[in-house]
Parts: structure tokens; C-alpha cells; sequence
């Protein structure tokens, strides 16, 4: 059973209300506040439209933060604002063991809220109010999360609601589940009752008055202008002034020292569960004579209102930050992913500029090209055709076109998948290193995509293919038609292949190609006048460029498997300013509705 002493001592009258410095507001037009609501509406969906997906420091706080700030929201300012003169919630809150239960019971004179040594005793919040008042709580405005129910439940999301007729109409009590609960979901409901209070009374013990998670409540009551009454339960009546005096200097510490603070004594509790009347009659005369003054609940009401609404600047400037930091992110993450494809078409660009790609297997292939006469044979087709069967027959090779243009085909994809692979693991690296980007890491990404190889493959063929249709075209050209008309379509083309791998970006003369690989060239004379020839430059040019292009479609598609997945994950960029500018509405909303007035400088507020 539990015990309590005989003596009591309390605030006397409804502090709470009197220092709040706000008017009644009586003689308000009604549509003073229309535009706070709005306002309001207008954050709310800021906030909803806000996402934090990507793994930072400042994501997970920023998601509940934004959950909280949404329940109050949708709790208690829009159902409040709406009904200003609906009766005043009082949530009950405290520790585990502190009495919450057995004070609400007293305080409404019947048992509606089960008390045990059982922990944790509260299942499912309970709501005690006068008959009168119950269509109000029905309805559900304030908190219209939780379901009605009229019998106790141990069902999640669920509100007890119960009739006394003992409690004087204009004041309810909620008994909230215990704020250090070993339940997580208990915990959090009890936050999110807390939230929606015009008033917290808070419970406290003898034995836990300085526990911190009270406290840290506490302090948040305080930030957001909340007003709070305490009770500190089971005192023994020998350290009653000691303790009493302690805690009082702990609030004034805390900025709440003007909080009403009941000091209820130990002692026995009746056949019923509920303390003895000259125990809590402090209290519940405070709370009589708040019930009866509709200017005193209008000041609590009004206090906490707008405390709630100035401390929501902060909290939403936080979540703008945590926004623009996931757009930050992002852009680093592409940023990373970019660099290493940029690299990657560097690489291929100053491949193709230091003659890398004329060496070994194309060199001998070209070589052996120029060596056949196959470059010089020009429009002698059947005749070139009939030779080339005939070599291909005696040597059991292909002809050396085919040869030099499978070599280039080669070369040229050996420096793609090489390039590929160099900048998927630099864009893995640098992902690795972020945190944002590990967490949206994949394996596969370490490496280029499965069928690189062949995309790669089609790609060099499609641009040889590109470069013969191209000599083609400018071939319509009379001046290129008669300075070429000695070389077939075929032949010019890989010519123009091989020209594209100058180190000068232009066609390589034969000293060139033998500068470049320690190697003579057969036919240097012919050559140079063949590659000095303006028209031939040209094609080198374009083949040049349509080569870049192709290789940096590739690129990008490679990198894609990266910057998609940035894309589905990044927030609108926009977020951070919508969340300041809803924020903004609101303060100005606040201001111009003329239900506030400043507080005295002793509660230290602005």
C-alpha cells in the first residue's frame, strides 16, 4: 500500500496564470487570428514536404524533429487556435512510480486511471473531464491521432476517455504514460501528450526530483514557454523544507521558478486507492479556482500558445539546415562521381593525343597495310578485291584492312574498359569516404557495368562505320574528290582512323607514326603528302570529335549507376527556403494577431 505523511504545502493561487502577461483577449475582433491558422496549415506542409533520406549526422534528429513538430501541429495549435475558449488540458506527466495515477484519482475524486506497483502501469492515456465537456474531447481536435475509447486499452494509439463529475467543467486532466518508461512507444506517446498540454503538471518523488530525464523535459517546456506547475509526491515530513527548498532553487536554476510547486506529504491512502482530501486539497483548490476564472485559463492557454509558436523558428531553421545539407550532399556525391568520369575522358582524349594507341598490334597492322599497296590501289576495287582473296588464301589471314581495322577496334576498346574501370573505383572511393555516400553503396558499383565490354565494342565499331560514311559525304566535295580519287572509300577511312590517334590532333605524317614508336614507316613520302592534305585534316577532325562524343555517352551511362541513385534519394532544392519562409508567415502571423502580448522580462523571454 502506498504512504503518505499528513502535511501539505502548495503555491497558493493560480500562479501560472498570472504571470503570463497576456490579455484575455475578450475584447478581440473574431478574426483577429485568421491568418495564424493559415500560416500554421502553410508549415505544416512545408514540414511535410521536407525529406532527410540521406545518411547524415543531422538526418536522423531532423526526422523526429520534424514527426514532433507535425504532432504538434496537428495535436494541439490547429485544434487550439481553432477553439481558444475549449477547456483547458492539463497532462499529467512524470516519472515511473511517481504517482500520477493516484494523483488524478484524488484530484477527480474516483478511480478512472488504474494505479499498481505493476510498472508500467498507465497502458493506454486516460482523460478525465467534466460530463460537460466530454463532446469537446469526443470529437477529437486535440490530439486526432488517437482513437476514442471508453474502456481501458492496451491497444497503441488509443485514448481512454472517462466522465467525472467531480471536475468542474473547463479543465481536463490527462494521465500520460510514464516519460522514462521501459516501453520505447510508451515514452514517445508520452512526449507527444506532453506537447499537447496547455499545462503540465509534473510529478516528481522525494526520492527522484533530480533524476535528468525530468529535467531535460522540463527544460523543453520551458524553451517553448509551456506552462508548468509541479508536484513533488511522498515527502517525508521531517525533509519536507530541505527537499521543498532544494528543488525550488533547481527551478529557479532552470528559469522556472515561478512554476507552482505542491509539496504533497507521505501518507496512507483510502480503501479506494485515493489520497486523503486535506492532502491534496492545495491542489485541488488551485485547480477549482483556475477552472472557475475563464480569464486565468484564457492566460494559460494563451502562454502556451505562444510559447509554442515562438519556439517553432528555431526548431524549423534547424530542419532548413539538415535540408540544405542532403542538397549539399547530393551535389558533393555527383560532384565525386563526375570528377571520376571527367578524369576518365581525359584519359581517353590524351590517349588518343599521345600516340599510345599507334603502337604495337595497329602499327604492325598498318605497317603491313601500307606495305601491300592496299592504301594505294584507290579505286581499282575489283582488282584490290581480287587481291586481297588471293593474299588471304596464300597466308590463311585476313586482309590487312580488315586486320588494321580489328587492331584499332581493339586498341580502342582495351582503352575504354580500362579508363571504365579506373573511374568506377575512384567513384566508389569517394563515396566510401562520405558518409551519405557508403550507406547508398552497392558492390557492383566498385566496377564498370557487366556489359561494358560489349557496349564498348559496339561503340568502335559504330564510330568506324561513322568514319567511312563520313569520307563518303565529303567526298561530294570536288576539291577532296580529286586529291583522293587515287584511294578507295576503305582505304581513306583508315587513314583517317589512324589519324585520329596524333599526338598533334591532326593527321600524322609518317615521321610522326615513326617518332612515335621508334619504327620506320614504309612509303614517308607518300604519306606525307597524303596526310598533309587539308581535306584529310578535316575528316581527322570530325572523326575525332564523333569518337569523343560516343566515348563520352558511354562515360555518362556508366556513370548514371551513381547519379541515379543520388537522384532518387536528393530533396528538392528549394526545401531550406520553403521551411524559412513558412516559418517566417508564422512569426509574422503571430505578431499581427494581436492574441500576445510580451511577457514580463522576469520569464526570460524577448
Amino acid at each position: 500500500m502506498t504512504t503518505h505523511g499528513d502535511s501539505a504545502t502548495s503555491a497558493g493561487a493560480p500562479a501560472v496564470a498570472a504571470r503570463t502577461g497576456a490579455t484575455t483577449g475578450d475584447d478581440q475582433p473574431a478574426h483577429a487570428a485568421d491568418g495564424l491558422p493559415a500560416a500554421l496549415t502553410g508549415l505544416r506542409a512545408a514540414i511535410g514536404a521536407a525529406r532527410f533520406p540521406l545518411a547524415l549526422p543531422s538526418a536522423e534528429p531532423a526526422r523526429q524533429a520534424a514527426t514532433s513538430l507535425t504532432d504538434q501541429l496537428d495535436d494541439y495549435l490547429l485544434p487550439r487556435l481553432a477553439r481558444l475558449d475549449a477547456p483547458l488540458l492539463v497532462v499529467v506527466g512524470g516519472s515511473t512510480g511517481a504517482g500520477k495515477s493516484t494523483l488524478v484519482n484524488s484530484l477527480v475524486q474516483a478511480r478512472v486511471s488504474a494505479a499498481g506497483v505493476l510498472r508500467p502501469t498507465t497502458r493506454s492515456p486516460v482523460l478525465v473531464c467534466s460530463p460537460t465537456d466530454a463532446a469537446w474531447f469526443r470529437q477529437g481536435e486535440l490530439l486526432p491521432g488517437l482513437t476514442r475509447t471508453t474502456e481501458p486499452s492496451e491497444q497503441p494509439g488509443t485514448l481512454h476517455l472517462v466522465t467525472a463529475p467531480a471536475l468542474p467543467p473547463g479543465l481536463a486532466f490527462l494521465d500520460a504514460p510514464d516519460i522514462d518508461s521501459v516501453v520505447d512507444a510508451n515514452r514517445a506517446l508520452a512526449g507527444q501528450l506532453l506537447a499537447a498540454a496547455d499545462l503540465w503538471l509534473f510529478v516528481t518523488t522525494a526520492a527522484r526530483y533530480a533524476d535528468a530525464v525530468p529535467w531535460e523535459l522540463l527544460r523543453s517546456a520551458r524553451a517553448r514557454g509551456t506552462a508548468v506547475a509541479m508536484v513533488l509526491d511522498r515527502v517525508p515530513p521531517e525533509a519536507a523544507d530541505e527537499i521543498a527548498a532544494h528543488l525550488s532553487e533547481m527551478l529557479a536554476e532552470q528559469e522556472l521558478g515561478a512554476s507552482p510547486l505542491f509539496v504533497l506529504p507521505e501518507t496512507w491512502v483510502d480503501g479506494q486507492g485515493l489520497l486523503p482530501d486535506r492532502i491534496t486539497a492545495p491542489l485541488s483548490d488551485w485547480f477549482a479556482r483556475l477552472a472557475a476564472d475563464a480569464e486565468a485559463r484564457a492566460a494559460v492557454v494563451r502562454q502556451t500558445l505562444d510559447g509554442a509558436l515562438a519556439a517553432l523558428h528555431p526548431v524549423v531553421e534547424g530542419l532548413a539546415e539538415a535540408a540544405d545539407e542532403q542538397v549539399t550532399a547530393a551535389d558533393a556525391l555527383d560532384e565525386r562521381v563526375q570528377a571520376a568520369y571527367r578524369s576518365a575522358e581525359r584519359s581517353v582524349d590524351q590517349g588518343l593525343r599521345d600516340g599510345r594507341l599507334l603502337r604495337g598490334e595497329v602499327l604492325a597492322r598498318w605497317q603491313e597495310f601500307i606495305g601491300t599497296g592496299d592504301f594505294f590501289r584507290g579505286l581499282e576495287a575489283r582488282i584490290g578485291r581480287l587481291r586481297d582473296r588471293v593474299v588471304a588464301a596464300v597466308t590463311g589471314r585476313p586482309a590487312p584492312a580488315a586486320e588494321l581495322r580489328t587492331a584499332i577496334e581493339s586498341q580502342l576498346v582495351t582503352l575504354l574498359r580500362g579508363v571504365a574501370a579506373e573511374a568506377a573505383e575512384n567513384a566508389y572511393t569517394g563515396w566510401k569516404a562520405h558518409p551519405a555516400g557508403a550507406a547508398l553503396l552497392e558492390p557492383d558499383l566498385a566496377h564498370p557495368s557487366a556489359d561494358l565490354p560489349e557496349r564498348a565494342e559496339q561503340l568502335v565499331r559504330d564510330w568506324q562505320r561513322g568514319v567511312l560514311e563520313l569520307v563518303r559525304v565529303e567526298g561530294g566535295d570536288r576539291r577532296f574528290v580529286a586529291r583522293t580519287a587515287a584511294y578507295a572509300v576503305n582505304a581513306t577511312g583508315l587513314a583517317v582512323m589512324i589519324g585520329v590517334f596524333a599526338s598533334t590532333a591532326f593527321i600524322p605524317t609518317g615521321l610522326e607514326v615513326a617518332a612515335g614508336t621508334g619504327t620506320a614507316v614504309a612509303g614517308q613520302t607518300v604519306l606525307q603528302a597524303i596526310f598533309g592534305d587539308q581535306a584529310v585534316r578535316n575528316l581527322a577532325r570530325k572523326a575525332r570529335v564523333d569518337l569523343l562524343d560516343r566515348v563520352g555517352k558511354l562515360l555518362a551511362e556508366e556513370a548514371a549507376r551513381y547519379l541515379s541513385r543520388t537522384e532518387a534519394e536528393r530533396p528538392a532544392a528549394s526545401t531550406g527556403a520553403a521551411l524559412r519562409w513558412a516559418a517566417v508567415e508564422v512569426e509574422r502571423a503571430r505578431h499581427r494577431s494581436g492574441l500576445f502580448s510580451p511577457a514580463p522580462e522576469q520569464d526570460g523571454r524577448p
